[in-house]
């Protein structure tokens, strides 16, 4: 399984998951279908399925033309069917989604949204966690609430270790500022921020990161109780 990180919009990435037996493929969160339709038409790529994290717009906004061009069928959580649009395959918590040789564990992780989830390629150790985890932060808080986002990070946080992650935007080094401030003595983290500046200033994504890294050095995985979770998380909103 090969995974292609496609740029989309400003900040956004879609995630091109490649099985390379037979030139099929996933697209996770095609936020707008240029990107992708481009990348897919010059490698003779045959996009069958379309997996959403969830509803919102520049995460949803490639799925009507995408499969109005390549007829593939979209996937996302049953209870965001009437808002992800285009959506054919409800999938549940705990579900294991699988079709040809793809094979992912969905994981529920509201708090960013009450719909999010998660998709857990688990043979593979990659998961595509959209706006909930990111490298060095988490998703604001616009549906859910502190104790279900501390909850949804702490669902991905005893996957294994070395578990890629895979998230919906660009955001490492403005969050690994926020880190920094709070966590200053963490020489794991600083030493994370130089790779992170050298891959940036290579044009390069800073995306996957490990869930290893994470634990080290994102603070938000660090928070020791819900207390200290919802203080940093209103503290990074106005950061």
């Amino acid at each position: 399984m090969k995974i292609e990180i496609i740029k989309c919009l400003k900040d956004n990435y879609a995630y091109l998951i490649i099985d390379e037996k037979n030139q099929t493929a996933c697209v996770v969160d095609p936020s707008e279908a240029k990107p992708v339709i481009n990348f897919v038409e010059k490698n003779k790529i045959n996009l069958k399925y379309i997996l959403n994290t969830h509803h919102h717009y520049d995460h949803v906004g490639g799925n009507f033309e995408l499969k109005k061009k390549y007829n593939c069928n979209v996937i996302g959580f049953i209870g965001d069917k009437d808002r992800i649009p285009e959506i054919d395959i409800f999938v549940e918590d705990n579900q294991i989604w699988k079709e040809d040789n793809f094979e992912a564990k969905i994981y529920h992780i509201p708090g960013h949204t009450t719909g999010h989830i998660a998709y857990h390629f688990f043979k593979e150790k990659k998961i595509f966690t959209g706006d909930t985890l990111f490298s060095l932060g988490c998703g604001r808080i616009f549906e859910g609430t502190y104790e279900q986002m501390f909850s949804s990070l702490n669902r991905i946080k005893e996957l294994p270790k070395e578990t890629e992650i895979y998230c919906g935007h660009e955001y490492t080094l403005e969050n690994s500022n926020f880190c920094l401030a709070n966590d200053s003595k963490n020489l794991k983290l600083k030493d994370k921020i130089v790779k992170i500046k050298k891959k940036l200033k290579n044009n390069l994504p800073t995306i996957p990161t490990t869930l290893n890294d994470e634990i080290e050095c994102n603070v938000f995985l660090k928070a020791k109780d819900i207390m200290n979770f919802s203080k940093l998380r209103d503290l990074k909103d106005n950061f």
